[in-house]
């Protein structure tokens, strides 16, 4: 593996600035490939900054593909008359782009320090001269007046996996003190049952009873109780919205407390922004909306403080009231501007930038809720997953991708790589009951290396099927603290990860999840494979002698089906396993 070589690369220019302020661009670190830039921009006097354009190119050497935070199955190369950037704004992405070679390797790795404001990033290749150009533009969307402005942008081009460089970028924006993240509780880092595939709107309070019952039986700890608790319509919809009053149960207090009772912790789905026309908010709130005009409901504006505390007091009430343990703080990135937004000033609202509001509006929602209860569960979901946004969540959600085990695979992947401590979430799974056991566990297989959300109904559910999720939630309750902090590698971005591992004091777990072999490189006393592919033969190829491990072969139900001694020699070794089945692999000494 080698990175662009530093005698051809080129330095950051301004391609674009029409601004009337002092401008200034320094190299502040340069060691070991990695390079720190800071941008300042500052003027005496107010004014709404004009789009800055920052470029710089490096040749096109052994570079495979550009990773962006939610590109999910689409990581090639982009051409430079593509004219879309990646935007990065809090509730929208990350401000990073990752340029990886043949072999996994860091090619290019860049970043910027600030993950509130809109950013646009591009990465694209010019045939020209077979070189990619790499872009940063600010301000593209600012319509508001400021007097200074600061960023930091680092490079780093150095030779480790891309996975490595990502992690390391997430360490970074941790640095700073606007993007320090909130303590992750417990409760975050256990596998969680939510209602929403199965239930939709039509919530029935015994039916939740008796589910809740079954998943902490099958190893669940929580539930979230999704769209449908506050209203009894059930179009679907956002008609209602914004009143947030459990209209369909009674005293929803005492069915919280009969599902802490049997040992779940409670969390409730709300849709933020939304104002529905329907609700009494909707008259209260008049023109303080974003917009009206969007297809669901009309959008709170987080610039007024009216909104703002208004929008706390109901996560307050519902913390208090009901004595939850968690929120599913939803549709965060619908806070955005729109075309009837306005900017015009006004003396009701107290930020004129609308990512500021929402930054201001999340940390007042984290402080004032923990307040009432410290080991609170936030929950956000793709694309607000970015470094901004663990301010105020402990738990990132893979978007929704019902039926769809590969892309859950691969979001779970892009948010971990970029989420330090943060708990990963699978998208809640969900399959058909008429699915062989071996194809339900495809999809559940599919969300080990986060932490697994389920959205079956298990009291509807084949007997093998429910084998099959309590043997792999065992085996992930067992191993969650390898699964969540191990060095966590994931392989060919292009090919949607098809090997993962997590590695730890000579303990590693693989996944595989096509027919590909894996490498063994590291002497290790413990090797979990999960199998988790729709063939058996598992190929291992040792870099060195191993020794002899004892080897423990168990089909997706967890029944043992073959107990032996096994060598892994230098080279090729072969191990079948069960369809969706288990290789446990414990190393014999002398």
């Amino acid at each position: 593996m080698r990175s662009v070589l530093k005698e051809v690369r080129e330095e950051i220019r301004i391609v674009k600035n029409k601004n009337k302020a002092d401008f200034s661009l320094n190299k502040i670190t340069e060691r070991d490939d990695l390079v720190v830039y800071r941008m300042n921009l500052q003027s005496n006097e107010e004014f709404i900054p004009e789009p800055i354009v920052l470029e710089w190119k490096i040749p096109a050497l052994n570079v495979k593909g550009v990773w962006k935070p939610t590109s999910d199955f689409s990581k090639r190369i982009e051409a430079d008359w593509e004219l879309e950037n990646h935007e990065s704004r809090i509730s929208i992405d990350s401000p990073v782009i990752s340029l990886f070679g043949n072999e996994d390797e860091n090619v290019l790795c860049f970043s910027c320090s600030n993950a509130i404001n809109k950013i646009e990033l591009g990465a694209k290749y010019r045939e020209e001269d077979d070189h990619v150009y790499c872009t940063i533009i600010l301000f593209t969307e600012c319509k508001y007046a400021i007097s200074d402005y600061s960023i930091e942008i680092r490079l780093d081009y150095r030779n480790i996996h891309f996975s490595q460089a990502l992690k390391e970028t997430a360490t970074w924006w941790e640095s700073f003190p606007a993007l320090k993240p909130s303590a992750v509780p417990a409760i975050a880092k256990k596998p969680l049952y939510s209602t929403w595939y199965q239930f939709h709107q039509n919530l029935d309070e015994e039916i939740l009873l008796k589910e809740c019952h079954l998943a902490k039986e099958l190893g669940f700890e929580a539930i979230i109780i999704d769209d449908g608790w506050q209203t009894e319509d059930n179009n679907r919809g956002y008609d209602y919205t914004g009143d947030w009053q459990s209209e369909r149960f009674g005293d929803f207090g005492a069915l919280v407390e009969r599902m802490q009772d049997l040992g779940m912790k409670v969390g409730l789905w709300y849709s933020v922004p939304f104002c529905g026309r329907k609700s009494k908010a909707y008259q209260k709130f008049k023109g303080k909306f974003l917009t009206e005009n969007h297809r669901w409901a009309p959008v709170f504006d987080p610039r007024f403080p009216e909104v703002r505390n208004y929008l706390v007091s109901i996560y307050v009430a519902a913390a208090i009231d009901w004595g939850l343990d968690g929120f599913k703080l939803d549709f965060i990135d619908d806070f955005k501007a729109y075309p009837d937004t306005c900017f015009k000033a006004n003396p009701e609202r107290d930020f004129a930038s609308i990512n500021d509001a929402v930054d201001a509006l999340l940390t007042q929602v984290s402080i004032e809720v923990k307040k009432v209860n410290p080991d609170v569960f936030i929950e956000f979901r793709q694309k607000y997953t970015g470094p901004a946004m663990r301010k105020y969540g402990n738990m990132l959600r893979a978007f929704d991708c019902p039926g769809d085990y590969t892309m859950n695979r691969v979001r779970i992947a892009d948010i971990k790589m970029l989420c330090g401590d943060t708990a990963v979430h699978s998208d809640m799974v969900t399959w058909h009951f008429d699915e062989t056991v071996e194809n339900a566990a495809l999809h559940y297989l599919n969300t080990m290396f986060g932490v697994p959300q389920i959205s079956v109904m298990l009291h509807e559910a084949p007997i093998a099927h429910l084998n099959m999720i309590r043997f792999y939630t065992d085996f992930w309750n067992r191993n969650s603290e390898l699964l969540l902090t191990g060095n966590f590698t994931p392989t060919s971005p292009m090919s949607n990860y098809p090997i993962k591992k997590v590695e730890s004091n000579k303990t590693s777990i693989v996944g595989v999840f096509e027919n590909n072999f894996i490498e063994l490189e590291t002497p290790h006393n413990q090797i979990d494979v999960l199998n988790a592919k729709p063939s058996r033969t598992i190929i291992l190829v040792a870099k060195h002698n191993f020794g002899t491990f004892k080897c423990q072969i168990f089909n997706c139900e967890g029944i043992l089906v073959e107990e032996r001694s096994f060598d892994i020699t230098v080279g090729i070794n072969a191990l079948e396993v069960p369809v969706c089945g288990l290789a446990q692999l414990r190393l014999i000494t002398n």
